[in-house]
């Protein structure tokens, strides 16, 4: 248990650095979208609120990929940036699913009518699309660098322990994290 406590240990310690830029492009992101949500449905775009939100949040979008490609992941992105960025967009629509269901479960299960305690079921959902994005976004997106570390190329295979054995494993079923051979037992 104590190889896959060094593991836990390593990657976190490897990821605050990126947590902190990714927070960072995060806000900006946030303060782009609203922004521009707010600026469009109150000049050139009003009464087309919807219309509004999805051209914000579509800006919003291609500038944290941007920043994440070119800033927070630098080193770990994709050679092949099409693919990147549609993942990236897919990512995305996902996070998106994933607040707007929380102001959904709110107003429809829970029945919450008020606006502020709804604005405030929209925080709780970004949050949670946040950390759900970033672990998506490490692990899928912008992952080239870390899947071509020796010590770190199987730790994507962690998402797969359900069946209790690493993909890949001998008859034995066990497999030395970061090393991918059977355990000499």
């Amino acid at each position: 248990m104590s190889a896959v406590t060094e593991r836990i240990r390593g990657l976190v310690s490897l990821f605050w650095r990126e947590l902190a830029k990714f927070g960072a492009v995060g806000g900006v992101a946030f303060v782009i979208d609203n922004g521009l949500f707010w600026w469009l449905i109150h000049g050139p775009m009003a009464g087309s609120e919807v219309k509004a939100r999805f051209v914000s949040a579509s800006v919003a979008t291609v500038f944290a990929w941007v920043a994440n490609r070119y800033w927070t992941f630098r080193r770990r992105r994709q050679p092949n940036p099409l693919r990147e960025f549609s993942m990236f967009v897919l990512i995305n629509v996902v996070g998106m699913g994933i607040a707007a269901g929380c102001v959904w479960l709110a107003k429809y299960p829970f029945g919450i009518l008020d606006p502020n305690l709804l604005f405030l079921a929209g925080i709780a959902g970004t949050v949670l699309a946040t950390a759900v994005r970033f672990v998506a976004y490490r692990f899928w997106v912008f992952n080239a660098e870390l899947d071509a570390d020796p010590n770190f190329s199987q730790d994507h295979e962690l998402l797969h322990l359900h069946t209790g054995a690493l993909p890949g494993a001998g008859a034995g079923g066990n497999v030395r994290i970061g090393t991918g051979d059977p355990d000499p037992k």
